[in-house]
């Protein structure tokens, strides 16, 4: 709290400085004409019907200001400086509306949306310099918004996101999953929160991803390698996750937020209030969550896949006409149980450590120990603390945008049952992001951008045990990007080199080396170059060629130890060498009137991908690790060339004049297998199977006056065989397929036209399937003796509720 009011102190004073610098331009820009305050005003109605759309949100992301319109349909954005800008328009149930307009002074433009045939359209911040209409990106980005997240029966962030085609998760439990993108994962993807990049130990199995799930406005997931503006570590893509979006101007907004899931009996509560008085903005927030143990039709009730989360955030800031300045401070605090999967030999039932008398011994655990949600050892805590400064200054018609951030991730595990309090392991993450770039004004249909980002880490060990080394690392990287349109032509691409330096700490266990002290340095140039050719009004053709890179990780290079939840014990390799990438994407978008279609398909050639292999004892046979008394499987990091093809389509059939009604399919598949055999399989690893979801949805009552909004679905949601599992080293078995039948229904429920609450019901799994997903970790634990399966199955039957009750008030302006 401390380092709370410490940075907010600093920024009031910063807030009054720069309102001097800007009372001070303003007086003066009509002598030097260096900023013109404008405005845009206009109307937003029915494409149909020419009705007004009262609510309909106006929003310029690259000024981070926007507006609601009121009854009459009508909306006003002010303190606007020159130049051109990108606006989307939205509204539930109705297509985006985005144009790009020329701010030179007072501008009236008024906008008709028709109603919604294509959910994917609008603009997007990922991957390019600039808010670019996503139909001009070369690159496949797809949207998830506030809405979709609201009706979705998701157990966390990444779960919700799961069902977008290419887009899948490996997970340790409901309260633990990471993004995979086109069968890559781990630090192979970089996630974005709130304009900075996320660390937090994200190579680990068990470490999910530290963002609140409810604070989540919007995330927009770039398929494909995005090194030209992340770095290192963007070679399978970007999941960018935007928390705060300022409310519009003259207005007070929020929400107190619920939810209820029968399987585990989660309960979540999230409230959030932002204003946002003459270009004054601030915002509250908090959310917290706990489930007790999930269940299934063949494990019965999971043993510690419970958890507890309590997360809040916090934002204050200008807009004004010279640009914007805006902190950001969030903390996440997470507590989730790690499932082992033990059972008694003779009854199948889960075991659970005891301390009987200072002696650890194992027991059955009970329906309380079920219905608790304090989880039992062994357990993890994970908190991460962040705080961002994100500014944009207008330097005539040109943009300065510099964005800096801590974060402090502090992951513990803990595994003693004698001494519940000890930790096993203590990871002390300390991370600096820095982001600066320059745009210039958009000129003979050019855009161009340059900028330098990267990072300043340590790592600092706490615990009993040492996985990783200490270390510290430094990133920098600079890049030149740019966009022309030629008529229905735009081209983009860009050119970026990257360094990286890497001082890991030797570290002496008695006398002998627990780590190796080195350094280490990795250059790489990465390139990009694509199009987007807009062959008519309803067709988009796309193309486009990345080169990326990942320099290894710390964990690949110097590991030399094991933790819970895995049966590995690892050895890093400091002779890797970065991974480098090329891939070749192609897509295809269809709107017509009664059908809508997308296909992508991608084909990525990876040099020196870097993976683990199994070691072999001396002696023949595998090599056997003893750490403490538990025994564990040597394996060594390695490389080898891979390669990766698929292919996600989308066909969504929405009979006119039945605009109501949407049947929607979506499909996704990718191969993934290495040049050389590996123990008998050239399989990749982590491959998940091929998918396919047909949903049935009908959207009524998108104006009513009592209720409004009003949607019904039922889904499918079939997940096919993986037969392609890489078994080398026995690290991977096949996984049957399986079909899951999900429904969902909800609304809004107003009044005098203001929206008094929403409620949202969903119901996944409705059959009870018992089924394993080839990318759950739980599938390898152990066997139970009493019904012969392997592992642990995921989860069961599970209704959720969820209740939404917005906040709005007007605030007088000057």
């Amino acid at each position: 709290m401390k380092t709370l009011f410490n940075c907010c102190a600093a920024l009031g004073f910063f807030l009054l400085y720069q309102n001097s610098f800007a009372q001070t331009a303003d007086a003066g820009e009509h002598k030097a004409r260096l900023v013109l305050n404008g405005a845009i005003t206009g109307k937003v109605t029915d494409a149909q019907s020419n009705e007004p759309l009262a609510g309909a949100s106006v929003y310029i992301h690259e000024a981070k200001v926007g507006a609601v319109t009121n009854n009459a349909g009508i909306y006003r954005i002010q303190n606007l400086p020159s130049g051109k800008f990108l606006v989307e328009v939205t509204y539930l149930g109705y297509s985006p509306a985005t144009e790009t307009i020329d701010i030179n002074g007072d501008l009236q433009k008024d906008f008709s949306l028709s109603t919604a045939v294509v959910e994917n359209q609008g603009v997007t911040v990922t991957g390019v310099s600039g808010a670019t209409q996503i139909k001009k990106t070369p690159t496949p980005v797809t949207i998830i918004r506030k809405e979709y997240l609201l009706r979705e029966a998701s157990t966390n962030l990444i779960d919700a996101l799961s069902k977008t085609p290419g887009v899948s998760q490996v997970s340790t439990g409901p309260a633990i999953s990471k993004p995979s993108i086109r069968g890559l994962g781990y630090n192979r993807v970089v996630v974005i929160n709130d304009g900075v990049r996320q660390e937090g130990q994200q190579w680990g199995d068990e470490h999910g991803i530290e963002v609140d799930e409810y604070g989540v406005n919007k995330a927009e997931i770039l398929k494909g390698p995005a090194s030209i503006m992340y770095g290192s570590d963007a070679l399978a893509g970007v999941v960018n996750f935007i928390s705060v979006v300022p409310p519009p101007q003259g207005m007070i907004k929020g929400n107190i937020f619920s939810n209820y899931q029968s399987n585990n009996r989660l309960r979540g509560f999230h409230g959030d209030i932002g204003g946002n008085h003459n270009g004054f903005i601030w915002g509250l927030n908090g959310t917290y969550k706990v489930a007790a143990d999930y269940k299934n039709k063949y494990d019965g009730y999971v043993f510690n896949s419970k958890f507890n989360e309590k997360d809040y955030g916090a934002y204050i800031g200008l807009n004004k006409s010279w640009g914007f300045t805006h902190l950001l401070v969030s903390s996440f605090d997470q507590s989730p149980g790690l499932v082992e999967g033990d059972r008694d030999d003779a009854t199948g039932k889960f075991l659970k450590l005891v301390n009987n008398g200072g002696n650890e011994e194992e027991a059955i655990a009970t329906n309380d120990d079920f219905k608790s949600t304090d989880p039992f050892i062994p357990r993890q805590r994970i908190r991460h603390f962040k705080v961002t400064t994100d500014n944009s200054f207008n330097v005539g018609k040109n943009r300065l945008t510099f964005n800096m951030g801590y974060q402090r991730n502090q992951r513990e595990e803990f595994g003693n049952v004698l001494d519940p309090s000890e930790k096993e392991l203590y990871f002390d993450l300390n991370t600096v992001n820095y982001n600066l770039q320059y745009q210039f004004a958009e000129k003979n249909n050019w855009k161009t951008s340059i900028g330098i980002n990267g990072m300043k880490q340590t790592n600092t060990n706490k615990g009993e045990e040492q996985l990783i080394p200490e270390y510290s690392l430094f990133d920098i990287g600079g890049f030149i990007y740019t966009r022309k349109t030629i008529d229905k032509l735009t081209l983009s691409g860009g050119l970026r080199f990257d360094n990286r330096a890497i001082d890991s700490k030797l570290l002496m266990d008695g006398s002998d080396t627990k780590f190796e002290g080195f350094k280490k340095d990795f250059s790489n140039v990465s390139a990009s170059g694509g199009l987007s050719y807009e062959a008519s009004g309803a067709v988009v053709l796309k193309l486009n060629l990345a080169r990326g890179f990942r320099a290894p990780s710390i964990p690949e290079l110097a590991s030399n130890g094991a933790h819970e939840g895995t049966n590995r014990y690892e050895y890093g390799e400091q002779d890797l060498k970065s991974e480098k990438s090329f891939q070749a994407d192609a897509g295809i978008d269809i709107n017509g009137e009664h059908i809508s279609f997308s296909a992508s398909l991608f084909y990525n050639a990876i040099r020196d991908f870097i993976y683990y292999r199994k070691l072999s004892a001396v002696a023949g046979g595998d090599s056997i690790i003893t750490d403490g008394s538990d025994n564990f499987f040597a394996f060594r990091f390695s490389q080898n060339n891979a390669r990766l093809y698929g292919a996600e389509f989308n066909l969504d059939i929405h009979p006119h004049p039945l605009d109501w009604l949407h049947f929607e399919n979506t499909f996704s598949y990718v191969r993934g297998k290495l040049s050389d055999e590996q123990d008998g399989s050239k399989n990749l690893p982590f491959i998940p199977a091929a998918r396919l979801i047909n949903e049935l949805r009908g959207d009524f009552l998108k104006k009513g006056k009592s209720v409004k909004n009003l949607y019904v679905n039922v889904e499918l949601d079939n997940t096919f065989a993986q037969n392609n599992p890489f078994t080398g080293f026995n690290t991977e078995i096949k996984t049957s397929g399986y079909s899951l039948f999900n429904a969902g229904f909800g609304g809004d429920i107003a009044s005098k036209g203001k929206t008094l609450f929403s409620l949202f019901i969903a119901a996944n799994n409705i059959g009870d399937v018992a089924y394993q997903s080839h990318l759950s970790r739980l599938k390898y634990g152990p066997e139970n003796l009493v019904t012969g399966r392997t592992g642990v199955f995921n989860m069961g039957r599970n209704f959720s509720v969820k209740l939404n009750i917005p906040l709005d008030f007007t605030v007088k302006e000057k």
